[in-house]
């Protein structure tokens, strides 16, 4: 729970001012989970970054990535 609250710390952060080293391992540790979800559901890392750079969010990747949880088992 500790660094989802950094990390929701670290987003709502004057976004001109560097992350502190606190929001930097806090971002670190979300990102290797998004991409380990990623992994297990059959999505690669390459393809996420795709999939963000054409407009999706990260709560819309995170939702799409949970609704194929479901279709992996």
């Amino acid at each position: 729970m500790s660094t989802e609250l950094n990390l929701l710390a670290a987003a709502n952060e004057d976004l001109t001012e560097p992350l502190t080293e606190e929001q930097h391992e806090a971002l670190r540790i979300a990102v290797a989970k998004i991409v380990a979800l990623g992994v297990q559901v059959g999505v690669s890392a390459d393809q996420m970054i795709v999939m963000l750079r054409s407009g999706l969010t990260v709560g819309e990747l995170l939702d799409y990535l949970t609704k194929r949880t479901g279709e992996v088992a």
